[in-house]
């Protein structure tokens, strides 16, 4: 059985969470950067028309703190970037290392997806929910219904004879994993 598409999750794959993560650094940043420019704007103009030094004192706090969010934001945004990039570097390391076994697999859950007579569009459903994306993600990269989905989804599990994600997952990975040596 053939499959109509081909999922990647990679650098910049469907579920980068990363990415809301690396937006709210940025804008909190951009806020202390634009609160400590209008700031020192400000200070510059206040001190020509002669505002009170207990003013231009707080405003000068005011801009230190922006200063230092602004900073701190930066920093933290630069550790977030070398994490990520170590993690990428790990799974495509990881990816390499595993490539053959990883081919194998998929090549066993295609093959048992065809024994159960999966449709090309219930193995591309049962495929995601093996790689553990939720119902609405998975409607969402498919451009379809998340009902669809769920009927697709059903459809898998009534076809495998499986009880539902968890033992669909558990059917494949059961014996590829070591026991517990209980």
């Amino acid at each position: 059985m053939t499959h109509s598409h081909s999922y990647s999750f990679g650098q910049d794959g469907f579920m980068s969470d990363d990415v809301s993560g690396r937006r709210g650094l940025l804008g909190i940043a951009a806020l202390f950067g634009a609160i400590a420019l209008f700031i020192g704007v400000d200070l510059l103009t206040d001190r020509g028309e002669g505002v009170g030094a207990v003013h231009l004192a707080a405003e000068m706090i005011v801009l230190v703190a922006a200063s230092f969010g602004l900073g701190a934001m930066l920093w933290r945004l630069g550790r977030l970037r070398r994490a990520l990039a170590d993690a990428r570097q790990d799974v495509g390391r990881w990816q390499e290392e595993n490539r053959a076994l990883v081919q194998g697999l998929g090549l066993a859950i295609a093959r048992q997806f065809s024994a159960w007579g999966l449709s090309d569009a219930e193995s591309d459903v049962g495929l995601l929910l093996l790689k553990g994306l939720s119902l609405q993600e998975i409607a969402d990269l498919r451009e379809t219904s998340e009902r669809t989905v769920r009927e697709q989804a059903r459809a898998v599990y009534r076809k495998s004879q499986l009880a539902g994600r968890n033992a669909l997952s558990a059917y494949f990975l059961e014996d590829l994993l070591p026991g517990t040596g209980a």
